[in-house]
This record gives structure tokens, sequence and C-alpha cells, in this order.
């Protein structure tokens, strides 16, 4: 072997030892791995994908973590991040460099509301920028004042680093990991299947969207710096708010002067059918976080966009050693990573990815809903290529199903040639809702794929 990292000369059981003996996976409890063989994925085209013992699944899931976007064997990708390694593979983020400049031009063109675009590593690096950026903006431009809490919203995740499952309302996420941090609040999530409140919409007072004022009129308006929303809620159950919910937040925060921050690291580049989740709503964001999708995982990209107004806020004078946003991120803008995302997006357009996303995801969402015809499914709910299918005991009830009767979908799903997702390590005695989320271009005969094998899988429940 003239390299160790050269997989194709090593056999399947020798990786299969050298696994169980080093690797610790991303969350995974290795016991399993005593009584089975772990998964090695070793191949991938469109969105198949084929482990090291030759068998071959439709990935439904994007990558396991919904961020392979356009689609795996991208050549163009790789030919773009290639050329760029060998013109210069690295300078940080402290000084620009071209895909750097052009990355940042073409996501205010996207998003031109927010011109300044700060890259870093993943989605939770992301939302920490922006936490940082809300509290030094708070204390440069209210010094009397102490505006540094972070309001976030039930059900939502917002990253594994400890601000940011600090700002996470998924109560599993967190055990074992206190004390986290202060200065993180929450407020009821915005599931109208599950009302927080008790009520129907629309026969409602959107009580999920006007609590925010009651959250912030109770930690003090003077105290709280940003709020942080997934515009739908990915991981705590694919759920996408009824239309009137952001403009009540909106008004909200513009009332207490608290900044507005929308987490598109799951939602962004297509993946609810518009090119961003919060486009579903009317609704302008202070800051918005990018990640996933946004290179189509190809390389470690994420990115914290904000409104010109709060980059102004930084501009300190030389002799002001504090006043700017001192900050940095190894990898963050690297040239690489910038170049893969370029070559993303330009294929998201080129193709017409997006408008795939909606078409394609319509199509599976009729699919799905056939089955809430089933005892066990309560609801089926989603936007473009990004639906959830809501598990239950009862339907009178709405008792959640058991993770056990999941996990037997899903294996049986998987025994079919499809990987799929569901909830897990998030809500206590409420994970049960399964997740879908195909790359953005699937076709009808790969959405058929799907829903033919979880019909199947929910005609084998007993």
């Amino acid at each position: 072997m003239s390299g160790a990292c050269e997989t194709k000369t090593v056999d399947v059981d020798s990786l299969v030892k050298m696994q169980r003996e080093h690797l610790w996976l991303h969350l995974t409890n290795h016991k399993m791995f005593e009584t089975q063989e772990p998964q090695i994925m070793v191949e991938a085209k469109g969105l198949i994908v084929k482990d090291a013992r030759g068998n071959e699944y439709l990935d439904a899931l994007s990558g396991g973590v919904w961020g392979v976007s356009v689609g795996y064997g991208r050549e163009s990708i790789v030919d773009a991040v290639a050329q760029q390694l060998r013109i210069l593979p690295y300078y940080a983020g402290t000084v620009a460099t071209p895909p750097y400049i052009m990355l940042a031009d073409k996501v205010s063109n996207l998003l031109p509301a927010l011109p300044k675009m700060y890259l870093s590593n993943s989605g939770s690096e992301a939302n920490e920028k922006a936490f940082k950026i809300a509290r030094q903006f708070m204390r440069s431009k209210y010094p009397a004042k102490d505006k540094f809490k972070i309001i976030y919203r039930d059900r939502d995740y917002h990253g594994t680093t400890l601000a940011a499952l600090s700002a996470t309302g998924q109560n599993e996420r967190k055990v074992g990991y206190g004390p986290l941090l202060e200065g993180f609040v929450g407020m009821p999530h915005a599931l109208c299947y599950r009302c927080a409140f008790g009520k129907e919409y629309p026969g409602c007072n959107i009580d999920c969207a006007q609590v925010l004022e009651d959250v912030i009129t109770r930690e003090g308006e003077d105290s709280v710096a940003a709020v942080i929303l997934e515009p739908i809620t990915a991981g705590g159950g694919i759920i996408p708010p009824v239309k009137e919910y952001y403009p009540i937040i909106q008004e909200i925060c513009r009332k207490h002067d608290v900044l507005l921050i929308l987490d598109e690291v799951v939602n962004g580049f297509g993946r609810t059918g518009k090119m961003f989740g919060h486009q579903h709503y009317d609704v302008d964001p202070d800051m918005v976080t990018l990640g996933k999708g946004f290179a189509n995982s190809y390389m470690p990209l994420s990115a914290t966009v904000a409104k010109q107004y709060l980059f102004d806020q930084f501009l300190a004078q030389p002799e002001d050693l504090t006043g700017y946003f001192r900050d940095i991120s190894t990898y963050g803008g690297c040239t690489a990573g910038c170049s893969a995302a370029l070559e993303t997006i330009r294929i998201l357009e080129a193709e017409k990815l997006v408008e795939n996303s909606a078409a394609m995801g319509e199509y599976l969402l009729q699919g799905l809903k056939e089955f809430e015809k089933h005892p066990m499914v309560g609801q089926v709910r989603g936007r473009g290529l990004f639906v959830g299918v809501e598990m239950v005991e009862d339907k009178k009830t709405k008792t959640p199903a058991k993770e056990s009767i999941l996990a037997k979908i899903v294996g049986d799903v998987k025994a079919q040639g499809v990987i799929m997702g569901r909830m897990g390590r998030s809500l206590p005695n409420m994970n049960n809702v399964l997740t879908l989320a195909p790359a953005l271009i699937a076709t009808k005969a790969e959405i058929d794929q799907i829903v033919g094998a979880i019909g199947k899988a929910l005609g084998n429940l007993k």
C-alpha cells in the first residue's frame, strides 16, 4: 500500500476492524457494533450511495444530514475545487481572495437586503458568529444597557457548540453537557398539530408568535439582543409555521429593538422549494446563517450574512482596539470551499433545481398525504423536498408513537433500498417524526420509489 488513505486497496474486513478499534462516529452508540457490523459508505452518484459490501441505496436524506443539495458525483464541483487548490489552497480570512470576494458578491445578489457576508466552517459556527455580532452590536450601540439575551424556539436546532446548543430547543441534545450558557431564553414552538396554547388555526390569534412579546417583556427589553429561529423547523419535526407567523415576529422584534436571526443552515439553497426558507414568508431578517447545501457538502463552509447597518457599527477608529468584530475562523473563507459554493449555486440556477425542489416536493407531499389514512400517521407536512411524517399511537389523543416503531419503519425502508431519517435524541417522548430530504435533483421515479417503500413499511406494521 502506497498510502494509508488509499482505501480501495484495503479489504472490507480490515476496514471494519480498523473502524471498531479506532473510529468514534457522530451521534452513534457504539455498543451496537458488538453484535452487528458497522456500515461503511464508499461510493455515490446522483441520489445513489453504495456501501463497502456492495449494497446500493437511494439516499432520501442528502448525505444523512440534509447537505448534499445538488447530488453526488458532481465533477464540475470537484474540478472547481481542484483548480483553486492548485492556484491558492488557503489564506486566512483576514485577507480576501478572488473566490471569497466572488462568493460574497453572489450571495449578496441572492440576498440583496443582507449585503455583508462573514464565512466560517459549519452551521454551528455561523450561529455562534451571529450571537457574537448581536451582543457586541448592542453593547456598542447602547453602552448604558446590557442587551445580551438570545431568545430561541422550542424544537429548533442551532448547533452542537455550547452557545449554539444553549440556543437549541431540544432538551435531549443538552443532557449531560451542562451547565449551558446563561442568556439563552426559550419560547414555545409553532406546530399547529400540537398547539402549545390548546387552540386551532385559523381560529386563533397566532399565539405562538404573539408570545414573543410576553417573553421579551418578562426578560426586560433592555436585556434582549436577538431572536433566532429556523424558518421551517428541521430536526425538531419539519414544522412550517403559518403564513402570519413571521410578520408578527418581525413586528415585535422591531418594536423592542431586537435583532431577528433566521437560521437557514438546513432550509437554504433550494431545500424548501425556494432559494431560502424565509422567502415563503413576508419577513426581512437582520441576519441569516447558511451552511450544509451551501457547497453541496463537498467542502466545509458556512456563512453569517447581515444588514449593512450591523456591519457599519463595527467600523471602529484605528485607536479603538476592541470596537471592530474581533473574531476569526481558521478555515472560514477557505478558497476551495468558496469555489465549491460558487459552482453549487451555478448548478442550482442552471439546472433550475430550486424549481425542481418545489415541483418534486409537491409530488412527494401528495404521495405521502395518502398515508394520513393509516391509523398511525397523524400528519404529513413540509415544503419542497423537506417533508416530515408524524407518527402517533392514536389519532384522537395524538399520543406520539414510540421510537421503536419509527426505527422499525426506517429499517424496513432501508431493507427496500431507501435511506430515510427519523427524529432522535431531540425531544423526550416526542421523537415521532419520520424525515425526508432527498437531493434537489430527485425525479418522479425516485419519489415514487421513496413513497412506495414507505407505504410498504407502513403496511407491514402490526
